[in-house]
């Protein structure tokens, strides 16, 4: 019998080679699996995976230098979002704090159901010497380390501690990467002695290999089922999320929109799923949803989910549904999804799913006077969107809703608008004017302070032909504005536009609200009484960015903000547009929440702001139900 062909290559380089030759494929369409790694290298990594890279080449594994290793998941995330979870990247790190860092991270890509591949370093599998540096002492468990801590957010977990253990292991690895169901953060734990370790390795672990991913149909009798309730439905309400711009269902849910007048809600992942001039498009649903949809969730009595997890700001924390009779249609791949709030679950692929509901549909379509109430309702809501855009005065600091007045006039429906934190998500959610399926990404999943600027790079590697604008406030700027440096090193052509509101003005505002008193939320010096309520501190955030290579762009008032944002679309290389905002309360801004959010207050308390605020949320808190 004659031997099968085996290669002799280290741990980490065959790994290497292993990604180079894994694809997906949907709808006919091959795409690398695992596009490029990123890395910061340390003592738990640099001999191992370091050197397969620098060994294999850029042909066979890109390589990306990042700054931070959470902000390089980010990065890395934000790619495979704009390539619809078909093509991922690999993050590696060393053991000890790299490899703690990608917690953050990865708990973002699992859960926003976005793919990740991390590989981080790992302490010695055969132990020459016990600690060694950067190794977490477990008394009573010696195979524990610190990327332990990478289980729970990780929707695959494995540690590599002989060889040939690397092949199931790879494996399992990318079934779960190029799963829609399965995906998420995937981890592959690499202990320094093992990556530089050589073994034979069987040449078919090298082949080509395709992961394909299917558009399962929804059962017959689910169908015929979830079919008798639209029709039996009055006042029908789809609440579009992330699951139809991850199908590439946006045109099946505008065929079915467009046969039933079916009006559609959108959640932060969602929004654009139809464009915002779409007569049946209400704009986003929940606590930071507009008063059009959120009064037709009030009143449905059938909510069809499309693509939704249903998070706790969809559903104004299970207040917002409030019909007696409301019942729920989810269509989901994931049957964990699917079946949420007691609903009649369509498990399929999303675009699927739609184009199954139209054809079955044929002829039904919802009652005139439904229609031309909720179209009147965005009419009015359009009104207010305009008014929270408008500039009286061209020569005053902005709003911030006059920001993002500003920066609608300039982008295009190429363009992709990234944000994850702050007060910014909720303005955007209820205000921007989405133009195309990816323009509006926002991360609302983690809502993870940090995101927007890595993630912006990922896009923008992704599409490298649409301007990428990533919106931050100062304190998430504060938290992670290293990949600057990457951004220009690499030449990646990003905007972003910084907005100085002097501290954390979304939980500033969350804490007047349920009795904190805003305490803790600003950036400014002490007074004597202890407080933050001094000054303004006299930081130069403008300064700094220029410092990390971006050219800056002041912007001192509303005229000078647009020339700066139409200024950065112009430009070839990275470019930060800075603004200090006009926070006075008699400031022009967006409309306030129209649903509830349950953030617990005080149950006992003296101050009369967290009294008054006790109050208040025992009335709200009272509407909570349970969907059976």
């Amino acid at each position: 019998m004659t031997a099968s062909p085996t290669r002799r290559l280290t741990v980490a380089q065959a790994l290497v080679e292993f990604l180079a030759h894994q694809y997906t494929e949907r709808d006919g369409r091959r795409r690398r699996l695992v596009g490029a790694c990123w890395g910061i290298f340390g003592h738990g990594n640099v001999a191992g995976i370091g050197q397969a890279l620098l060994e294999s080449g850029p042909g066979a594994m890109p390589y990306l230098q990042g700054r931070n290793e959470q902000a390089m998941v980010h990065a890395a995330v934000g790619y495979a979002r704009q390539n619809d979870r078909l093509a991922a990247q690999a993050v590696t790190t060393s053991i000890g704090p790299g490899a703690t860092n990608l917690v953050t991270g990865a708990a973002l890509a699992t859960i926003n159901r976005l793919p990740v591949l991390l590989l981080p370093g790992d302490v010695f599998a055969t132990r020459p010497a016990d600690p060694v540096l950067q190794q977490l002492e477990v008394p009573y468990a010696g195979d524990v380390s610190v990327n332990d801590c990478l289980r729970p957010v990780s929707r695959y977990f494995d540690r590599i501690t002989r060889p040939e253990a690397l092949i199931p292991a790879a494996l399992q690895a990318m079934r779960v990467l190029a799963d829609p169901v399965e995906t998420g953060a995937v981890t592959l734990a690499l202990p320094q002695d093992v990556q530089a370790e050589a073994y034979d390795w069987p040449e078919e672990f090298f082949a080509d290999r395709v992961w394909h991913v299917r558009r399962p149909s929804p059962d017959a009798d689910a169908l015929a089922e979830a079919v008798r309730a639209v029709r039996a439905a009055g006042r029908p309400l789809i609440v579009a999320g992330g699951g139809v711009h991850h199908s590439e269902a946006e045109e099946a849910l505008r065929a079915l929109v467009d046969a039933t007048g079916i009006p559609v809600a959108s959640t932060q992942a969602g929004k654009g799923s139809l464009r915002h001039d779409h007569p049946a498009d209400v704009g986003g649903i929940g606590h930071t949803g507009t008063a059009v949809a959120d009064d037709l969730a009030r009143t449905a009595d059938l909510v069809i989910g499309v693509g939704t997890r249903y998070s706790d700001f969809t559903t104004a924390s299970t207040t917002l549904f409030a019909a007696p009779g409301v019942r729920f249609l989810n269509l989901n791949i994931a049957s964990f999804d699917g079946h949420k709030l007691g609903a009649l679950p369509l498990v399929a692929d999303a675009r699927a799913g739609l184009e199954a509901l139209t054809a079955a549909l044929a002829g039904h379509r919802v009652g005139a006077e439904y229609e031309a109430e909720y179209r009147a309702g965005k009419a009015r809501w359009e009104a207010l969107v305009d008014a929270a855009f408008a500039a009286g005065d061209d020569s005053v600091p902005p709003s911030q809703t006059q920001v993002l007045g500003a920066l609608d006039a300039v982008v295009g429906d190429e363009d992709v608008v990234i944000n994850a934190a702050g007060s910014l998500p909720g303005d955007l959610h209820k205000l921007w004017r989405a133009r195309s399926r990816r323009q509006y990404h926002l991360e609302y999943g983690y809502s993870c302070m940090g995101y927007e600027i890595p993630a912006a790079i990922g896009v923008r590697l992704a599409a490298p032909d649409r301007p990428v604008w990533a919106l931050v406030g100062d304190g998430t700027y504060l938290m992670m504005p290293t990949e600057l440096v990457t951004a220009v090193q690499e030449g990646v052509n990003i905007n972003v536009v910084l907005v100085q509101n002097h501290g954390y003005a979304s939980i500033g505002g969350l804490s007047a609200e349920t009795g904190g008193e805003r305490f803790g939320t600003a950036y400014r010096f002490r007074e004597e009484d202890g407080t933050y309520t001094g000054a303004p501190l006299p930081v130069d955030l403008a300064a700094n960015a220029a410092s990390l290579g971006m050219t800056v762009l002041r912007a001192r008032t509303v005229g000078e903000l647009r020339a700066a944002l139409a200024e950065a679309r112009a430009s070839d290389r990275p470019t930060c547009v800075y603004v200090e905002t006009d926070t006075a309360a008699s400031a022009q801004g967006a409309p306030g929440a129209q649903a509830w959010w349950d953030v617990p207050v005080a149950e006992t308390a003296t101050r009369p702001a967290a009294v008054r605020a006790r109050a208040a949320y025992e009335r709200e808190v009272a509407a909570r139900r349970h969907h059976l």
